[in-house]
């Protein structure tokens, strides 16, 4: 099985070092009351700041490994997601989130062989 990561955890639990980049990218999110007036300007209601949003994708995983993956993300609306600070990646930082858009492929039935997992982890 490949290496776990102190970096990443689910709910404390080590998530299993990906061997793809990590896309992260944060976002504002604006009240419904913002948009533009009648002349075109626009008027921002932020209501919160920088959320965070996490890309992760594995080339190739057996299936011990996409089990302990799975075994990783609850049956639940949300779980703990520990990741590196966005300023200082040296500080852990955990945040609620949830996982969305899950995606993999069976590469071969015989060997036990996944391929193209993917997931996105987002900031509650």
């Amino acid at each position: 099985m490949r290496a776990k990561t102190e970096l990443l955890k689910i709910n404390g639990v080590p998530m299993l070092a990906p061997d793809e980049d990590v896309g992260v990218s944060y976002e504002d999110m604006d009240s419904g009351d913002s948009g533009l007036d009648e002349s075109g300007v626009m008027h921002r209601i932020p209501i919160r700041y920088k959320i965070g949003s996490w890309q992760f994708s594995y080339s190739n995983l057996t299936e011990e490994e996409k089990r302990y993956m799975e075994s990783l993300f609850p049956d639940a609306a949300d779980f703990e997601f520990t990741h590196p600070d966005r300023l200082d990646s040296a500080k852990p930082v955990t945040c609620r989130a949830y996982r969305s858009k899950y995606s993999i492929s069976w590469k071969n039935a015989r060997t036990g062989t996944w391929q193209n997992y993917g997931f996105s982890i987002v900031e509650c």
